[in-house]
């Protein structure tokens, strides 16, 4: 799990870098093309799936342009796992 906390930690650097050759500030900057950008990896790990191949890769896609799309609407992680501790029977 650090890697996943390391994750959100760049992320939320690179949210208040001024670096204009981040990829990640990119995103951050553009909800648009972060929210295309999680709807395209979700869609090619659903194919990756089916095909059993490349499904770590896509992924892992998945799980960062994620963790991107919820920084750049405001919305943390924390409160995220919040709400799934609340749902645990």
């Amino acid at each position: 799990m650090k890697i996943l906390e390391d994750l959100i930690l760049t992320i939320r650097n690179r949210k208040n870098s001024s670096s204009k050759e981040s990829y990640t500030k990119k995103l951050l900057e553009d909800k648009e093309l972060a929210q295309e950008k999680v709807e395209e990896e979700i869609k090619e790990l659903i194919e990756a799936v089916n095909k059993n191949d490349n499904k770590i890769h896509e992924a892992a896609d998945v799980l960062y342009h994620l963790t991107v799309y919820l920084e750049a609407n405001n919305i943390k992680i924390e409160d995220v796992l919040d709400e799934l501790e609340k749902r645990k029977k």
